[in-house]
């Protein structure tokens, strides 16, 4: 059975000849004398060198590696660790839309305790671990001072909280060792 149409087939018929390749010019040295008399491009002094490609590549590889080392250190790496403070938790909360942290602020002993000056500023921190979160939790509902370390970041990622101080550990504090001996209450 043979299909007939009255459509021309366009890969039927002549073959189209191919044009034969034209040899490569060789490469002139410039110890050969006919070097001198090729004309050159209007845009071959634009052509960097090979050597120059190499180091925008050496250089190009050292700017990598210096942005990484200073996110690493700008977002990763505490500046200060093993911190301490003292004082009263206000308020402890679990916040954020797509990654929830727990914040919160404590009253500080010394800002309590400093009749001399204006009262400055809470201290305002962020918890990732919900077991330090729930011991914050506990001692402010009991109303004992809380005793936290923490670690101060140079900025703020999402999945940290919204605050550069970040809470590792909590525990109850002893108010008759943090305050002075006049302030001191008398536990009996």
């Amino acid at each position: 059975m043979q299909f007939k149409d009255d459509k021309d087939d366009f890969f039927d018929g002549p073959d189209i000849q191919e044009v034969p390749k034209q040899p490569k010019a060789p490469q002139l040295k410039p110890e050969d004398p006919d070097y001198w008399e090729q004309t050159e491009s209007e845009f071959e002094h634009l052509r960097p060198g090979r050597r120059w490609v190499l180091w925008a590549w050496i250089a190009g590889a050292g700017v990598i590696v210096g942005l990484a080392i200073a996110c690493y250190l700008w977002f990763f790496s505490p500046y200060v660790t093993e911190s301490t403070q003292y004082g009263y938790v206000e308020n402890i909360e679990r916040r954020g839309s797509v990654f929830k942290t727990y914040e919160g602020i404590v009253i500080p002993y010394k800002e309590i305790m400093d009749t001399t000056r204006v009262y400055r500023e809470d201290f305002v921190f962020s918890v990732t671990d919900p077991a330090v979160a729930v011991a914050l939790k506990k001692l402010q509902y009991a109303n004992l001072p809380v005793r936290m370390e923490y670690k101060r970041y140079h900025s703020t990622l999402p999945w940290r909280g919204e605050s550069r101080v970040i809470v590792v550990r909590a525990d109850t504090a002893d108010p008759a060792k943090i305050l002075p001996p006049e302030f001191a209450p008398k536990l009996d």
